[in-house]
């Protein structure tokens, strides 16, 4: 079979299941993984997404060949991977998903234990195997399974102090993702209310689309957050790494305001840490960690950039726009359910509703990413760079042009065949105006 180089990302193994990637890419990308990595024992978890069990069994049978004994966790949440291979001092760990991605779609996201875990990329898996055939090796491994859940929960409660959490109602939509098999057993410890909201697993996704930033995904909780009078939502992506807050009021909460309600609370605990956060999060973030007395780390867009900021800057956490949170004590990766936990602490202290919290957080005006397809993407940020040449650049991240009064990012996606364009300024006018100027220079320049 000849293998789609497309599938094997910037972050992760991810495509079509199962006409782009199926058990026989899995088998060989257990071989690969576990030459490339030298490890010897892993975990492997998967969520509920069509073609997981599949695929999960076809990769542990490739680390099984190339003589790598392997734990299965069964369906567990994106964290628990990370945590299993950091707390129990697995050399790896792999976790069959897509993430936020439709339901067609399905793939891998692979770790190895190196002060806290790091990813493997896709990429990397690829040009390490392309050229490569792999022999089976004596003698084989060995799968077992493993419940981990119970040291799980106790690890992630470990973040807060559950004395001190008040009797919040809140409504939590799971998108039928691992959420749905998670919180209930979480909210047995809270002293809150679920309202539960799309709780079957189903890799159909039926309710909504798995993806939160998309608006058709918010609709139930908008209306359930305000029918209930809760007082607050929160809606999660398919295996869970990505977390939204909507307030009580039924307003959805930007991932970068959320980032500063996290960094304050930890800025608190430990003044002068650092918080990590990419190139397109909003201005505010900058300016709030420095003046609650942190220090900002910013990084490139991607959940591997910035955990490895956190790592390589002594920070505390980080966060982005696409909502991934990731921690210093969580063996340097994200979780969703302790930025929940984390949120929840916070609001039971400050005595304030969600809405009061993030109020003046962030005073500045951002529109929704402008995505163009193109095949010129260097030649238009050559020529963006010549046309902002009066502003400050760096391009850390693409290349990022800031004025006075607004900002303006553009950057290829590490995922898609796509120009990513994030303008942010000090009012909805500025904003609007540049807008017109940029689509402008676009245009012609596509």
């Amino acid at each position: 079979m000849a293998l789609n180089p497309k599938i094997f990302k910037s972050y992760d193994i991810r495509g079509i299941y199962p006409d782009e990637l199926d058990e026989e890419t899995a088998f060989i990308a257990g071989q690969a993984y576990a030459n490339l990595t030298g490890v010897k024992k892993v975990v492997i978890g998967r969520d509920m997404r069509i073609g997981s069990d599949k695929l999960g069994e076809s990769f542990a049978t490739g680390l099984i060949d190339q003589g790598v004994d392997v734990d299965d966790l069964g369906q567990v949440p994106i964290d628990a991977v990370y945590f299993a291979t950091g707390y129990y001092k697995y050399d790896g760990g792999i976790m069959v998903t897509a993430s936020h991605n439709p339901k067609e779609y399905n793939g891998f996201k692979m770790v190895i234990r190196d002060n806290g875990t790091e990813m493997v990329r896709g990429n990397q898996l690829y040009e390490f195997f392309r050229d490569k055939s792999f022999t089976s090796k004596e003698p084989k491994g060995e799968i077992k399974k493993r419940d981990i859940i119970s040291d799980y929960l106790k690890h992630i409660l470990s973040f807060v102090d559950i004395k001190e959490i008040k009797p919040f109602k809140i409504v939590v939509d799971a998108g039928n993702g691992m959420a749905g098999k998670i919180m209930p057993l979480l909210f047995k410890e809270l002293p809150c209310e679920l309202i539960p909201l799309n709780f079957t697993l189903d890799g159909n996704f039926p309710a909504h689309p798995s993806n939160p930033l998309l608006p058709e995904s918010r609709v139930q909780i908008f209306k359930k957050v305000r029918e209930e009078k809760a007082d607050f939502g929160v809606i999660m992506d398919g295996d869970t790494d990505r977390l939204f807050f909507v307030d009580e009021n039924g307003e959805f909460i930007q991932a970068d305001t959320t980032l500063l309600v996290l960094a304050k609370y930890f800025l608190g605990k430990e003044p002068g840490a650092g918080i990590a956060y990419n190139v397109i999060c909003s201005r505010s973030v900058r300016e709030k960690v420095k003046e609650w007395g942190g220090r900002p780390l910013r990084a490139p867009v991607g959940f591997v950039n910035v955990a490895k900021a956190v790592k390589d800057g002594d920070g505390v956490m980080s966060g982005e726009v696409s909502a991934h949170y990731s921690f210093r004590d969580n063996y340097y990766s994200d979780s969703g359910f302790i930025a929940f936990l984390i949120l929840l602490a916070l609001i039971s202290k400050e005595g304030r509703k969600l809405s009061e919290i993030v109020a003046g957080l962030n005073p500045y005006y951002r529109l929704d990413e402008i995505n163009m397809k193109t095949e010129k993407m260097e030649e238009i940020i050559a020529a963006a760079r010549e046309k902002f040449k009066d502003g400050e650049q760096d391009e850390l991240d693409g290349l990022t042009v800031e004025y006075k009064d607004w900002w303006i990012n553009i950057r290829p996606s590490n995922t898609e065949p796509l120009l990513r364009i994030t303008i942010e300024a000090n009012t909805k006018e500025i904003a609007e105006e540049k807008e017109k100027e940029v689509r402008k220079f676009l245009e012609k320049n596509l």
